[in-house]
């Protein structure tokens, strides 16, 4: 489908760069907190953007047939009916609190957040089908606890697992302080690093040798159990100090910034970026019909770990053919514990369903048949490290010169926006930004997150960059180059944190927020509005089902909190169901229904 493309500038886009959504209306209805991202991004995107008294976001216009978005925080009466019992019902409550030893909620609204970048991607899905000549899907529906189960998808299949965890599930875990009192994040990927920073500090070599394994893992476990010297340690050394040895063994540290801090450098950028890149190139062939908007596509994977993987795994989802590029002798996360029939359960979460080939990007042979399967992509997709692909003639210029009309994404950690960054993993990132801060209520200390909120954030964003690249594409005739980030999913996530801070106020929640209620025999999580009110009844004594009961008998909302995730497979609180794959691992269901 073939339209006049507005060039103008939503979101800070520069002058004479098309949106995917320019000429498009986009009519928003719909709860507010759950509408609040899909409504920014549908503007920066190019559509004009209204709010409207409909409960659902409409799309229409621009030679398109009209599509809608309904969102919901969960099925109707089943307790789940904002964000704080979302967190509760999915396990995001209970992943986050393992570093707590007990389970707590996100001191900020990530399964509405989440909800809204899913919405969108739905709707983008819907337009790209019909951009391809065939009717596709013109209902898009979407849940925040369909959300949460996607955020503990990977931690769900691992309590599913033929054997237990690598690492037991323990309290425990970054950030450091030091002498000074400065609050500090780690982050090293090599086990000589580690040890060498350690050392250089003076810590005991039995620490060193135990504390590894628990830090590698934590961003599989969301705990770090790690010995306690550590912490001591560091709090003997000046950050000076500190810094020296980190730069000396080649681990990182990053001071955990504020929200104050982040907001005084923000600079309103999207999330992702889209550029066109060569012009007057074919598209993909018109279809009359498609079972899924992606049928026919293939996407070529060169990622590791989540944020890729993930990305191209929504993308499969919605129909692509997915070939993963692999090292020789495949992915090595393929065998990370625990396994299910002989596969890491994790890895499953974010690849099942993949197809495989294995290529030496270091050898030029190898990287000529990469090559020739870009040249027969219509996405190539990557989480390399910064400046790798220009150095092996794999970026997007020279891809696109095998394939014009290709679709070349690359999901980052910091887009080039902060000087001096240090490495682009989540943790880092929430340290950098102030989501340490945010995701805490007053009275705790910042802390980064042990749930990788924003690897699967920025996968989320990572797909919905991809989806707007091949509208684009097809609208325009033009392969573009998409690029997403974690930075660019810290500030979705902030947005109103940040607002908050900007317009003076205090943007940390009040102590306690969202901590669930102790009962017998588990716990209580109240939704946000009716938190105060619980607070006044004493449940300790109480069952978790007589808790509840007593709770809305006086008009008040609340759910009981999923502590083990095994328990998902049956709850009944739950709009979709989750099944087993081939191997026996735990799947969670599609996070968008598409009619």
């Amino acid at each position: 489908m073939a339209s006049s493309v507005t060039a103008h500038t939503p979101g800070g886009r520069p002058f004479g760069v098309p949106g995917p959504l320019d000429g498009l209306r986009c009519d928003i209805g719909g709860p507010p907190a759950l509408t609040r991202v899909a409504a920014d991004h549908l503007r920066r995107l190019g559509g004009r953007v209204q709010d409207t008294d409909a409960g659902e976001i409409t799309l229409s216009g621009g030679g398109f047939a009209q599509v809608t978005a309904r969102s919901a925080w969960g099925a109707h009466g089943t307790g789940v009916e904002d964000e704080a019992t979302a967190q509760a019902a999915t396990g995001v409550m209970a992943v986050h609190g393992r570093r707590h030893g007990a389970p707590r909620g996100l001191g900020v609204d990530y399964l509405a957040t989440a909800t809204g970048v899913l919405t969108v991607q739905g709707l983008l899905a819907a337009l790209v089908a019909q951009a391809r000549g065939a009717d596709g899907p013109r209902q898009v529906t979407t849940t925040a606890d369909g959300a949460g189960l996607l955020a503990v998808s990977q931690y769900l299949a691992a309590s599913g697992a033929d054997e237990p965890e690598a690492v037991e599930l323990l309290p425990g875990g970054p950030p450091f302080t030091s002498l000074e009192g400065v609050v500090f994040e780690l982050e090293t990927l090599d086990p000589g690093a580690w040890a060498d920073f350690w050392s250089a500090l003076g810590a005991p070599a039995d620490a060193i040798r135990a504390g590894w394994r628990p830090f590698q893992f934590r961003y599989a476990t969301a705990c770090a159990p790690f010995p306690q010297v550590l912490h001591q340690v560091t709090r003997t050394h000046s950050l000076e100090r500190i810094r020296t040895a980190a730069a000396a063994s080649g681990a990182e540290v990053c001071r955990l910034r504020t929200l104050a801090e982040r907001a005084k450098e923000g600079d309103g950028a999207d999330p992702w970026s889209l550029r066109p890149l060569r012009p007057g190139t074919s598209v993909t062939a018109r279809r009359a019909s498609l079972s899924r908007p992606l049928d026919g596509m293939t996407v070529l994977e060169a990622g590791r770990r989540i944020q890729a993987p993930l990305a191209a795994h929504l993308l499969g989802l919605l129909g692509a053919r997915v070939i993963r590029v692999e090292p020789p002798g495949g992915d090595p996360l393929r065998g990370m514990p625990p396994a299910c029939s002989g596969v890491s359960a994790r890895w499953l979460a974010l690849n099942r369903g993949k197809e495989a080939v294995e290529i030496d990007i270091k050898a030029p042979g190898d990287r000529r048949r990469l090559r020739e399967l870009a040249a027969e992509a219509d996405v190539f997709l990557h989480n390399w490290a910064p400046g790798k692909a220009a150095a092996l003639e794999l970026d997007a210029e020279h891809l696109a010169a095998a394939n014009p009309a290709l679709v070349y994404a690359y999901t980052g950690g910091w887009a080039d926006r902060i000087p001096d960054a240090p490495m682009g993993t989540d943790f880092m990132v929430q340290a950098r930004t102030g989501v340490g801060e945010a995701v805490h209520p007053e009275g705790e200390p910042p802390a980064p997150s042990l749930m990788t909120l924003l690897d699967v954030l920025g996968g989320l964003h990572g797909t919905e960059a991809v989806l707007a690249g091949l509208l684009l594409r097809e609208r325009t005739g033009h392969g573009v180059h998409v690029e997403s980030s974690l930075i660019g999913a810290a500030d979705t996530l902030l947005a109103p944190a940040l607002e908050q801070v900007r317009r003076g106020l205090d943007a940390r929640p009040a102590a306690g927020f969202r901590h669930p209620a102790r009962t017998s025999d588990g716990w209580i999580a109240p939704s946000d509005d009716c938190a105060a009110a619980t607070a006044a009844y004493d449940l300790s004594g109480m069952c978790t089902e007589d808790a509840l009961h007593q709770l809305r008998a006086h008009g008040l909302t609340a759910t009981a909190v999923t502590t083990d995730l095994s328990d998902l497979h049956h709850d009944p609180r739950l709009s979709g169901s989750i099944s087993r794959d081939a191997h026996g691992a735990p799947a969670v269901p599609d996070p968008w229904s598409l009619a």
